[in-house]
């Protein structure tokens, strides 16, 4: 595995001056550490025309696969950017493909629990089985009956109301 130090033990740039309360202490700060200090805080500033956008950085870490199925909701992003600018887009693009997922996978439960029932004419699929309602004396229908009264209504997996 690869380090991102190249095996050397990462160390703050700040040294021990990276506590506001350290700086402040009356022992104070000598003119070195000052004139480093200075310089350290100056480093921060970044460029104006930063960060740099590269486009062969995409084409190298993303594979084609990849950004073919990217290719939509990034058109979506570029097209809202002048719009609403440039986080909102982003956030934009990621929530459209985190919503569309959840879509394809509710409407994926919904059409396999609709056409893949397990009734007696397949093996497979998922049994639903309605549990008895909760009932306390008092309530109506209280002494709940069962609508089974035969034995073979226990297992008939939609059997006895086929057509057949």
């Amino acid at each position: 595995m690869a380090s991102q130090t190249g095996g050397v033990k990462p160390f703050s740039l700040e040294g021990r001056l990276y506590r506001e309360r350290e700086r402040l202490s009356g022992t104070g700060m000598t003119a070195e550490e000052r004139a480093w200090r200075a310089k350290w805080v100056k480093d921060q500033i970044l460029s104006p025309n930063e960060p740099r956008h590269v486009p062969e950085l995409y084409t190298e870490l993303y594979n084609p696969i990849r950004r073919a199925y990217r290719k939509p909701l990034d058109l979506l992003g570029k097209s809202l950017e002048p719009i609403i600018g440039a986080n909102a887009a982003a956030y934009t693009r990621v929530f459209a493909g985190k919503f569309l997922m959840g879509l394809v996978l509710v409407y994926s439960g919904v059409y396999y629990f609709k056409y893949n029932a397990n009734d007696w004419t397949r093996k497979g699929g998922w049994r639903v089985v309605p549990n008895r309602p909760g009932l306390v004396p008092g309530e109506p229908g209280f002494p709940y009956v069962s609508e089974r009264t035969v034995p073979s209504d226990y297992a008939s997996r939609g059997f006895k109301n086929s057509p057949i």
